[in-house]
């Protein structure tokens, strides 16, 4: 089975391509390499340029007819950026990804599996969200995703593609065999941070400390990439019986979390243990397109993947420890 990655020399999609390596999926890969890393594609057939460019594409499909699906992780994620840029948010991860699928659907694509994100979600009472919860994306970022998904359900209702969006929750953690992870050497998100200070002996900034939660910090489904990237073989393996003759449907959305709300203040605590070392903390404001956040509840993912996450939020954080140490060696300096 041979299976296109899109954005497939990212964090995520690099992970996703191992997780299908090792388990006899062959990954193409297709990434323009403004966040991805072409070192992440050693071994893999790879292909550099942009997914709205349609001759790229069609050279792919030429070379590949045997493609039987298509995984869609490209896309810009920073959600402070996506504040500060929203015009180019919206036309990387909105404008291009129709162009996209546009090339995909001529060339014959049936079966889509686009890379989303729990950020969509209304914060309920108890933070806790299933694939029937409401709606209510906060920030540029966010909101280029349920745009791009209301276009996904709209496209795939003709019977032309069938799509499964795979809501994330929060990945952490790395390739075990170390063979890709956090490209970036100043992480926007919680654990990087926590990371960069450690290693800095710096102070580790809590931004947010008045949401609604159980000690005011912010609180998060943590996941461990690997079990991420597990998903989504699963998905391919199963991805035809998602879409029964009856009842009738096109459409899947399926949330990939723990199942177990971690705050802030409890991921400091969990990285104070794994390190040995007490991670010094300071309080500060919300950032700009904050929320409180969200942990996934349900069974669908069970259910219809036979999919459960296996990693701790430790084990994530050991692993995340153990590839930025490895990072500059592998990926060099320069980013």
């Amino acid at each position: 089975m041979k299976v296109l990655i899109a954005g497939g020399a990212g964090f995520i999609g690099s992970t996703v391509a191992s997780a299908c390596q090792d388990n006899g999926i062959e990954p193409i890969i297709v990434d323009n390499l403004v966040t991805g890393r072409k070192e992440f594609t050693t071994g893999r057939e790879f292909f550099e340029g942009d997914i709205a460019d349609g001759d790229l594409i069609d050279q792919v499909f030429a070379e590949h007819p045997e493609i039987e699906a298509v995984v869609d992780c490209a896309a810009l994620i920073v959600v402070p950026e996506s504040v500060a840029q929203p015009l180019r948010y919206y036309t990387e991860n909105v404008a291009k990804g129709i162009a996209f699928l546009g090339h995909l659907a001529r060339n014959g694509c049936k079966r889509l599996i686009f890379s989303s994100s729990a950020s969509i979600y209304a914060t309920g009472d108890d933070f806790a969200v299933d694939e029937d919860s409401a709606l209510a994306p906060l920030s540029p970022y966010a909101r280029t995703k349920a745009v791009f998904e209301t276009a996904l359900e709209d496209i795939s209702s003709t019977g032309e593609m069938n799509i499964v969006s795979l809501r994330y929750f929060n990945p952490v953690g790395s390739d075990p065999k170390m063979r890709s992870g956090l490209q970036v050497r100043r992480p926007t998100h919680a654990l990087g941070k926590m990371i960069e200070a450690h290693q800095r002996g710096e102070t580790f900034e809590i931004t947010g400390v008045d949401w609604p939660t159980r000690d005011g910090t912010g609180i998060r489904d943590y996941i461990h990439v690997w079990d991420l990237a597990q998903a989504h073989v699963q998905t391919l393996r199963r991805f035809d019986s998602l879409f029964p003759a009856e009842p009738f449907t096109t459409y899947q959305v399926i949330n990939l979390g723990t199942g177990t709300g971690t705050t802030v203040r409890e991921l400091v605590d969990a990285f104070s243990k794994v390190t040995g070392t007490p991670l010094q903390v300071v309080e500060a404001g919300r950032r700009p397109g904050d929320n409180a956040g969200a942990f996934s509840r349900g069974e669908r993912a069970a259910e219809l993947l036979d999919w459960r996450p296996l990693h701790s939020v430790e084990e994530g954080i050991r692993d995340s420890l153990a590839w930025f140490e490895k990072r500059d060696s592998i990926i060099g300096t320069d980013s």
